[in-house]
């Protein structure tokens, strides 16, 4: 039996003592919930038949039984988001492949997915984080029919898996499957791609140029290429053991995604018939570990210091930034994908991908074995592929070995000991750091600030050749409060071009960096947020930053009271601007109650004035179950 890694140990008995109270409070309500029976047994008449109505005779009469299973489909399908345009024809796949094993399958519910490369540098930006806590909230909606004995979730994307997996929660005590797309095939290279976007940024290519290149490397239907957010997604799914094994990488429209997306359908109705698999017994302090050191060792987005704290919290886990950055100490890297390197996760998933890092991490102590998937006990089931052999869907093991070492390395021989991120702090308050993609001769910065409030102020400084220089770009005002936390992509071409220029350059935000930004040092999620009266407020231009993530530093220097100064106000214009247009206006309730970023930057959690966290109380049995059949 391989030994768990210390550390991993510490941390995960950590994580369990200050969960204790409020995961003991979600497994009550999952059991109550258990306890109230399948949909079938407990709607009316009126309510089952209103459930079937649209449906055809054949499922009719198979429902009207009363004994079999129905799975609920929630889908994120529509046709502006690549990796999602796929889910249109799953849903027929699923229906045709449950009734092959007497059973039924409804779409529930779709949810919104919004394509954070459509919006990105755009003011619909500032909707991309909320948009997550819909998609939870879109998933409660579905589910709440609650004519279901298993789920099914399609969805790859950004904040769209973390949305389906924290309102999937709330229904716990059902078998949930998550089942992806996958990639897009490989367009250019992604360092081609960086140096058109580079060059345009300078002037030196124009617009039809730069338009050439992003359509020549996003092409097709599936998830984009690089390893940001959406393929992070899908890494953490298979290592939570949500997925079938190895599903995340395999292309769409092809037979075998098919067929897995078949064999998952059938999987969840298994599921349910053996009651067992149940989300709230798979989603524990022990998978949630093991999902964040699977994005360490794999260099994985940023985007998820936010998100699977949220995600943990919803299963009644708390996590914080020091549990992952303690966790990153002692993760090795195995893993160079784009921006971490040249390669996509195309080349990753050939040179033995999710099973390859599953089977590394697991036989050298990195991740608990001892858990529980929706294959069943323990995490080795991930170790295996799976492919048709005369049309027929099988699961082989993985490589033992590497196929391509500048991809993927052995847990013995890393890319670097520790992982991709890191915590840092001081008198600017908490934040974090991607450091994997950052060679080391460019992590540690100290240079006067270059103050800006808006994207827009700090691109034309850059085009005005005012960031010429060493120089520590803060943008401030950008926290969740502030106008729902953007993604600021948008800048990473211009801050690489100051960094090939030869000066040291770093970037300071209580907003947020795309899952595929990289290359030069950015201290992102800076909390408390400048809105919410955090240290970034009091920072003036000049004032020198540093930042160095090997130290674990984000603080000022030679400022003897940093927050004992006037804080800047926000800009009147700025304030208006986050406030209305583009949808905007439909979300300043969210702004007003959202949590900080450490805490998953969250409206899903917020308690009512007065009200006593964890007071919920189990459903009342005159509605769970109807005596009244009207």
């Amino acid at each position: 039996m391989t030994t768990l890694n210390p550390i991993v140990a510490e941390v995960t008995q950590r994580i369990i003592d200050k969960s204790r109270d409020t995961r003991a409070d979600y497994l009550r309500r999952m059991d109550a919930a258990a306890s109230s029976k399948p949909g079938r047994a407990k709607l009316s008449c009126a309510n089952w038949a209103h459930a079937f109505a649209g449906a055809p005779v054949r499922d009719k009469l198979t429902a009207m039984s009363g004994a079999q299973p129905n799975l609920g489909v929630v889908t994120a399908y529509n046709d502006m988001l690549s990796a999602h345009q796929p889910f249109e024809r799953f849903p027929e796949i699923v229906r045709a492949a449950v009734r092959e094993v007497d059973a039924t399958a409804q779409v529930a519910g779709g949810v919104p997915a919004m394509c954070d490369g459509v919006t990105q540098g755009r003011p619909g930006m500032e909707l991309s984080l909320f948009s997550r806590d819909v998609i939870a909230l879109s998933t409660g909606i579905a589910l709440t029919h609650d004519a279901f004995d298993a789920a099914l979730c399609l969805g790859v994307c950004d904040k769209i898996v973390p949305g389906l997996f924290m309102g999937s929660l709330a229904f716990g005590h059902l078998p949930v499957v998550f089942a992806p797309a996958g990639p897009m095939p490989s367009g250019i290279p992604n360092a081609e791609k960086a140096r058109v976007r580079a060059e345009y940024a300078q002037g030196q290519v124009d617009r039809q140029t730069l338009l050439e290149s992003e359509i020549g490397s996003y092409h097709s239907p599936g998830t984009c290429t690089f390893y940001g957010t959406a393929n992070s997604n899908q890494m953490m799914m298979e290592l939570i053991g949500l997925h079938m094994p190895s599903t995340a990488f395999v292309h769409p429209e092809t037979g075998l995604r098919d067929a897995l997306t078949a064999a998952a359908a059938q999987h969840a109705v298994t599921l349910a018939r053996e009651g067992r698999g149940r989300m709230a017994d798979v989603v524990d302090e022990k998978s949630i570990v093991n999902a964040i050191v699977a994005l360490l060792a794999t260099g994985g987005s940023t985007n998820h210091a936010i998100h699977l704290v949220a995600m943990a919290r919803s299963a009644g886990v708390l996590i914080d930034w020091t549990d992952m950055d303690q966790l990153s100490s002692a993760t090795p890297l195995l893993a160079r994908v784009y921006p971490n390197g040249s390669a996509d996760v195309n080349a990753f998933q050939a040179a033995g991908g999710v099973a390859f890092v599953a089977r590394e991490l697991a036989e050298n102590g990195h991740i608990h074995r001892d858990v529980q998937t929706i294959m069943g006990h323990g995490i080795d089931a991930y170790f295996q592929e799976p492919m048709l052999e005369n049309g027929e869907l099988v699961w082989k093991d993985g490589v033992s070995e590497s196929l391509d070492l500048d991809i993927l390395r052995p847990a013995s021989d890393p890319f670097q000991k520790d992982g991709g991120l890191r915590l840092v702090q001081g008198d600017l308050g908490r934040a974090v750091i991607k450091v994997s993609a950052v060679k080391p001769e460019n992590r540690v910065v100290e240079a006067p600030a270059a103050v800006f409030e808006s994207q827009e102020e700090a691109l034309q400084a850059f085009k005005d050749g005012k960031l010429d220089r060493d120089v520590v770009v803060v943008l401030r005002f950008q926290g969740p409060k502030a106008n729902g936390m953007p993604e600021l992509h948008s800048l990473s071409p211009a801050l690489s071009v100051i960094q090939d220029r030869g000066f040291k350059v770093a970037f300071v935000t209580d907003g947020r960096m795309s899952g595929a930004s990289g290359k030069t040092p950015a201290a992102i999620h800076v909390s408390p947020e400048a809105l919410a009266g955090g240290p970034l407020a009091h920072v003036r231009d000049g004032d020198v930053i540093r930042l160095d993530p090997d130290a674990g530093v984000l603080t000022t220097v030679g400022v003897a009271d940093l927050t004992g100064r006037p804080a800047a106000a926000r800009s009147r214009e700025h304030a208006e601007g986050s406030a209305w247009g583009y949808g905007r206006e439909l979300y300043g309730a969210f702004r007003q109650v959202v949590g900080v970023a450490e805490e998953g930057a969250s409206i899903c959690f917020a308690q009512p004035p007065g009200q006593h966290p964890h007071t919920d109380t189990p459903p009342d049995p005159n509605l769970v179950d109807r005596a009244v059949d009207a």
